[in-house]
């Protein structure tokens, strides 16, 4: 038990760390190997957590035509450019999580965004975030039925 609650942790912190480099680079848009590099400096990451970071923020800007055309499809009302920094960054990540990447459960995907929108949005970027991303896999699953 104590192994996997430290490997989760890892993960979570991981997320954090890989959410925190894209928004730099989006709102600056500094080099995010440079940033990737200056957090995971910053944080006890055990490698394999690092690992997963920079995996996240590399996979999110390879992808990012095609999961931003993901969030305008599940987000009609709200153009991508005009979401908050916070807002766009955390669906970005987590739809390259569901949708790409998929070694994490739709569920824990979901839950770290929605945490992570607790932390950094605003009163209302939970409800936002939880919503458009059981949209994303509700699709998904019909989609591959």
């Amino acid at each position: 038990m104590m192994v996997e609650d430290s490997f989760i942790a890892a993960r979570r912190k991981a997320r954090k760390v890989a959410f925190q480099v894209l928004y730099e680079v989006d709102s600056v848009n500094h080099p995010w190997d440079q940033v990737s590099s200056r957090y995971l400096k910053g944080t006890r990451l055990p490698e394999e957590a690092a690992s997963f970071a920079r995996g996240l923020v590399e996979g999110v800007l390879a992808n990012i035509a095609r999961i931003d055309s993901t969030i305008s499809e599940f987000a009609p009302s709200w153009p991508v450019s005009q979401l908050s920094v916070v807002d766009r960054n955390l669906l970005r990540l987590a739809i390259y999580e569901l949708l790409i990447e998929r070694t994490s459960p739709p569920k824990v995907v979901i839950n770290e965004a929605v945490e992570l929108a607790k932390l950094f949005g605003s009163d209302s970027s939970f409800r936002f975030i939880n919503g458009v991303l059981g949209s994303v896999v509700e699709a998904e699953k019909l989609s591959t039925r």
